[in-house]
């Protein structure tokens, strides 16, 4: 699904479509499977739910797992395709997905992230 590209980050191609929730996803056991390969260290147990992080031409974001997703697609929440050169989704469109190292640091540059399931801790 994903490919070497540079040193942080991965190439893949997926469907994108819009999605009217607050948060890009895709289908919960890819979210799981490339979250285990590009994330887990290999130490101990570790969560598969962490969420990856993409960039869709310039915009970096969170993605979480969501049973209701096809397969191979990326939802996206619709104000965020609103600056992009996607027209007449879904379409098949390259997605960069930042290695372990990046990901995190992008998401500290943000404050963290906290998703539905952080909610209030």
């Amino acid at each position: 699904m994903f490919e070497a590209f540079s040193r942080g980050y991965y190439l893949g191609r997926l469907y994108v479509t819009p999605t009217a929730g607050e948060h890009a996803v895709m289908q919960r056991e890819q979210h799981e499977r490339v979250n285990e390969q590009v994330y887990a260290t290999g130490e101990g147990v570790e969560r598969l739910d962490t969420p990856l992080v993409m960039k869709l031409e310039s915009g970096h974001f969170p993605v979480l797992g969501d049973e209701g997703v096809p397969a191979n697609t990326l939802a996206v929440p619709e104000p965020m395709l609103e600056g992009t050169s996607i027209r007449n989704p879904p379409a098949l469109h390259e997605v960069l997905l930042a290695r372990r190292e990046r990901a995190r640091q992008l998401l500290g540059l943000a404050g963290g992230w906290e998703g539905p399931s952080d909610a209030g801790t």
